[in-house]
């Protein structure tokens, strides 16, 4: 039985006293909450969110990580300074990095094997566009960006790490993707790694990541193959983000 994740993402969002009221808002009633709950953080706020969830359950995510180690890479966070601050996950290939910054197949292959090789659990997004999917080549995006992971780790690395299927067209573009069409993408997802592994498909968690919220949770995670969520605007507010959290269970 896969467990529910419900993973914030607050982006470049924030400020100390905003984050303080969030987490402690977030802290107060997740108690009970059979999800797996993880917040992730802008950088600069990693140290403090660390110091105020530690013993409560809540995990901590980042949302992006470097490929190197150390040196000199000014602007970048390595994964050991983000393991030193109890970070557990990282997000990798989140559609603003690739549409914003570049990032390619390549490139989060890359961060993807060295969140794992420091012993991080990559949340590896993967989606199509508007126009993609208009084209209907959402199978053919998908499987492509799973096949850079799978090319760089193997199937096995799966055991490890969380996949997050993100449908740009449905995110801030007033288009909606229906539980159907969310769990239709989810299963061609579970099938793809199946016909590698079926054991490692069985436990792979996959997480929606296309405007969850308090109103539509519930239905999305009762699909059979989505697992849970990877929560943007409403990872803000701490009444909402907790409402998902409990839809889980």
């Amino acid at each position: 039985m896969r467990q529910v994740m419900v993973a914030g993402n607050w982006k470049m969002n924030g400020s100390r006293e905003s984050v303080k009221q969030l987490i402690e808002g977030i802290k107060a009633g997740a108690a009970g909450v059979k999800a797996e709950v993880v917040v992730c953080p802008t950088y600069v706020f990693i140290p403090g969110v660390a110091d105020a969830i530690a013993g409560s359950g809540i995990k901590l995510g980042a949302q992006n990580m470097s490929d190197q180690d150390s040196g000199a890479f000014t602007g970048e966070v390595a994964g050991p300074m983000l393991k030193d601050f109890g970070v557990e996950y990282v997000i990798i290939g989140h559609s603003e990095r690739r549409s914003l910054y570049g990032e390619t197949d390549a490139v989060t292959a890359i961060k993807y094997s060295a969140v794992l090789k420091h012993g991080l659990k990559p949340i590896f997004c993967i989606g199509e566009t508007l126009k993609e999917r208009e084209s209907g080549v959402t199978e053919k995006v998908i499987a492509r960006q799973l096949d850079a992971l799978l090319y760089a780790e193997g199937v096995g690395s799966l055991a490890h790490a969380v996949l997050a299927y993100e449908p740009v067209w449905a995110i801030g573009t007033g288009k909606t993707a229906s539980p159907e069409q969310a769990q239709e993408v989810h299963a061609f997802i579970r099938n793809k790694i199946a016909k590698l592994d079926e054991d490692i498909a069985a436990g792979l968690r996959i997480l929606y990541g296309g405007s969850m919220n308090p109103a539509n949770a519930a239905e999305l995670i009762g699909q059979a193959d989505i697992d849970g969520g990877l929560i943007g605007g409403a990872s803000l507010k701490a009444e909402d983000f907790l409402t998902i959290c409990k839809a889980g269970g």
